[in-house]
């Protein structure tokens, strides 16, 4: 069994590679250990580009299933429910590490709400935002005036949230082109707020 390392994502696993009777390559995560086990005659370099795609694909599966017992993000999104004239039934919310086209979705199926993963890590009120223009689809199934007024009725932070995420997509798409000078600055935002105050004082 040969033992070496290998770095996912910015995630550095130990990786444990067997040889042995079997017809395809298997992974196992435990922990920080990556054990694979692969056919005696399989070569190497083949063997080299399958191992971080199933690394990878193990990674995202345990993220998922680690965001997904936050109970807490049912919680929520039952209170923003509640907050609507219809009765809506949420029973359950994911956290998606692969849903990139949108911020969320909602089923009806399953009465399920799937949010984007990067929500995890934003305030709460935009999470709250989300998860109402999720479930005021469950009314009105377009983007009428309608829909935006039940949605304005249920989120008091409708167009903070939508300006926050519209910045959040900007800066994301455009992060890779910025002058690194430029970004360390992003890092280091100036409090509006405090420029303000200071600017009436003046």
């Amino acid at each position: 069994m040969a033992a070496s390392t290998i770095t996912i994502d910015g995630t550095t696993l130990t990786l444990e590679v067997t040889r042995k009777a079997v017809k395809h390559v298997n992974a196992r995560l435990h922990g920080s250990t990556l054990a694979v086990s692969a056919p005696p005659r399989m070569p190497q370099a083949e063997l080299d580009r399958i191992i971080p795609e199933l690394a990878r694909r193990l990674l995202r599966r345990l993220a998922a299933r680690t965001i997904n017992q936050e109970e807490d993000a049912l919680a929520l999104a039952q209170r923003v429910a509640a907050r609507f004239p219809q009765k809506i039934v949420v029973a359950a919310v994911s956290f998606s590490t692969t849903q990139r086209a949108r911020w969320g979705s909602y089923s009806r199926a399953t009465h399920s709400i799937r949010l984007h993963a990067a929500l995890r890590h934003m305030p709460r009120w935009v999470l709250e935002s989300v998860v109402a223009h999720e479930l005021a689809h469950t009314v009105h199934f377009d983007h009428s005036p309608a829909f935006w007024s039940l949605v304005a009725a249920v989120d008091p932070h409708l167009e903070r949230s939508d300006a926050f995420l519209h910045g959040v997509t900007w800066l994301g798409n455009s992060w890779e082109s910025l002058p690194p000078v430029e970004r360390a600055m992003l890092t280091r935002s100036p409090d509006l707020r405090h420029e303000k105050r200071e600017e009436r004082e003046d």
